[in-house]
């Protein structure tokens, strides 16, 4: 028999889930996940706990230092630059007051284009900053760091009104101050300028700001670490909308040392201006001045030609003058004082005599006639001999004569020898150049002194692949030939011969002095003073220009041949007075028809005014 189940109605499909969800409900959790569960929360209250603790408690004021610095501006407060003083405490340069102009970098890019062209033409009216120039400015900022950038430094009252007219809320204005130099140009080849802080400059020396100004020549380059001071540190504080909340003056700056120098602002203004006026006469532009007192190495007065006002660069509105002197072919920024190299000529005759005195190769009294000329033999063309000649017939000459008449014939022969006479030599000659300190820097204290050069065979085939014949040593016993030296160096060695043989280290910055060598040289230098002072008072001598002056002077003129031929650089050293020096002075006029015409009648000028001024009342 078959059968059939019966099937049940189908259940609610809703209820269906309820009742297994109350199954699953009801289900009791076991004691191990129980014990599971309570461990990982309370490890995880743990960590948080610990988490909190190490950030309130170990890097709390790391995040609190960060905070502030997001939120807060640290705007560096320049130090006042030290300034200038001369030796009667003259002020040779002035800060005086000025402004800073900063731009609010937000407000500016948040600005429509139409707005920022308006406000960078309102820039470039002023001279401040080109457009270009303000755009690469913008990129490499961090502008969220830095809320305000600086456009300018030194900037005058007139022009913040100007720029404060046009758009004041865009613009910051803070006090600052513009390095005004005195008398302008009379001292820039001695104090140079400055300017702003580059790049390159930080990555040279880091401890320099972003707004520094710092020395660009001169002594401002020279002792740049002592003018600048120590900059201060200013807090601005800010909201997250850098919005301005306050301020706060952190650590005070610490202006610069003033520094007094052994320059005579006085003497220095009436030298340069004698100079500059003679330059204009003869229609040539180069040349040196210098002024040292012989008994110590103080430097009364230095000034190089061409050269260039130095306020150029503390204003900067005056860009197209600052272009101008960047680009001047005449190089203005070379200083001819301590950079410039030059032949001596005849200005070394003092030291070759008094070399050949103490070697023995003469005596005061040793005779040499001069017809105007001497020929040496030529051993590969015998009809055609080497002629050397003397600048005129001199007749007989001593060793006083030859250097007050400036004798070439007379050196020749001390020098590399003739007839009778053996002659010093190139070996003894370089040994002597050396004595008297050329061919390295004398140390004065402003960069870029050059060493000049001192020629010898070795040198000479180095560069030509000749031999040095008899000749070379004749050319370079009058300051000729490759024989260069420097200004400063020139003057050194005069004054030494005016102090009786002491080198002292020349300086512009007073201090104690530095000696740099002591020579005894007995009564040889006596024989070269007469002959210097000879060059003065006798009839024949080169400076007996100088002779109707009311006090004694010893000099010595040269005239150096230039490359042209045509034209020499006339050269001037002397001192006085004669019986107690005080002074030795060195004038370079480059490229000029004849030496003594040009530099005598200045330095006769020259020393009249500061005996007059300075040595009368004394």
């Amino acid at each position: 028999m078959f059968w059939r189940r019966k099937n049940s109605p189908p259940p609610n499909l809703e209820d269906a889930i309820v009742a297994k969800d109350e199954e699953t409900i009801e289900l009791p959790l076991s004691e191990s996940a129980l014990r599971l569960l309570a461990l990982i929360i309370v490890a995880a209250t743990i960590m948080a706990a610990g988490r909190s603790l190490y950030l309130v408690y170990v890097k709390g004021e790391f995040y609190g230092r960060r905070a502030e610095a997001n939120a807060n501006e640290v705007r560096i407060i320049e130090a006042q630059r030290g300034l200038f003083l001369d030796r009667f405490d003259n002020p040779l340069v002035k800060n005086i007051p000025g402004f800073n102009v900063r731009l609010r970098t937000h407000k500016f890019i948040k600005a429509s284009s139409e707005e920022q062209e308006a406000i960078i033409g309102a820039l470039e009216t002023a001279k401040l900053i080109d457009g270009d120039s303000l755009k690469s400015l913008l990129k490499e900022t961090n502008i969220e760091k830095n809320p305000e950038i600086l456009i300018a430094r030194g900037i005058t009252y007139e022009q913040v009104i100007r720029i404060k007219s046009f758009s004041p809320s865009i613009f910051v204005i803070s006090e600052d101050y513009i390095r005004n130099y005195e008398d302008d140009p009379v001292f820039s080849s001695v104090l140079g300028y400055v300017g702003m802080v580059s790049r390159e400059d930080i990555a040279k020396n880091p401890s320099l700001y972003t707004n520094d100004l710092i020395g660009r020549g001169g002594l401002e380059l020279q002792y740049d670490g002592v003018l600048r001071g120590e900059g201060g540190r200013f807090i601005i504080y800010r909201n997250a909308m850098g919005e301005r909340l306050g301020e706060q003056m952190v650590v005070e700056p610490k202006d610069g040392t003033v520094l007094k120098l052994t320059i005579d602002a006085e003497f220095q203004k009436y030298f340069f201006q004698r100079f500059k006026e003679t330059l204009s006469a003869l229609g040539r532009s180069s040349g040196v001045g210098i002024a040292i007192n012989p008994q110590n190495g103080e430097i009364l007065s230095l000034f190089s030609f061409p050269n260039y006002e130095a306020n150029a660069f503390s204003y900067p509105d005056r860009s197209e003058e600052r272009k101008k002197i960047l680009e001047d072919p005449r190089k203005p920024f070379f200083n001819r004082a301590v950079s410039g190299i030059y032949n001596p000529g005849s200005s070394i005759k003092p030291l070759v005599a008094l070399a050949s005195l103490i070697e023995g190769v003469v005596t005061a009294e040793t005779n040499i006639f001069s017809a105007g000329f001497i020929e040496i033999p030529n051993p590969y063309f015998p009809s055609q001999p080497s002629v050397f000649r003397d600048w005129k017939p001199h007749g007989w000459v001593n060793l006083r004569s030859a250097i007050a008449r400036s004798s070439n014939i007379y050196f020749y022969a001390a020098g590399g020898g003739f007839e009778d006479i053996k002659g010093l030599g190139i070996v003894k000659l370089k040994e002597w150049w050396e004595k008297f300190g050329f061919g390295k820097k004398t140390g004065i204290d402003l960069p870029g002194e050059a060493e000049g050069l001192l020629p010898d065979p070795e040198y000479k085939e180095s560069r030509t692949g000749e031999i040095w014949r008899i000749g070379d040593t004749y050319n370079v016993s009058i300051g000729q030939g490759d024989f260069l030296v420097t200004p400063i160096q020139l003057l050194n060695y005069i004054a030494a011969i005016a102090n009786g043989g002491t080198f002292y280290e020349p300086r512009l910055v007073e201090g104690e002095p530095q000696v740099l060598s002591r020579q005894d040289w007995g009564n040889a230098i006596t024989e070269v003073r007469e002959g210097m002072k000879d060059a003065v008072k006798q009839s024949y001598g080169t400076a007996h220009l100088l002779s109707n002056l009311s006090f004694g002077i010893a000099a010595k003129t040269g005239t150096a041949q230039t490359n042209s031929g045509a034209k020499a650089n006339a050269i001037f050293v002397g001192y006085a007075p004669t019986d107690e020096p005080q002074i030795a002075i060195l004038i370079i006029v480059e490229d000029v028809p004849e030496g003594s015409f040009v530099s005598v009648p200045m330095a006769k000028d020259v020393l009249r005014w500061y005996y007059e001024n300075r040595l009368k009342k004394i």
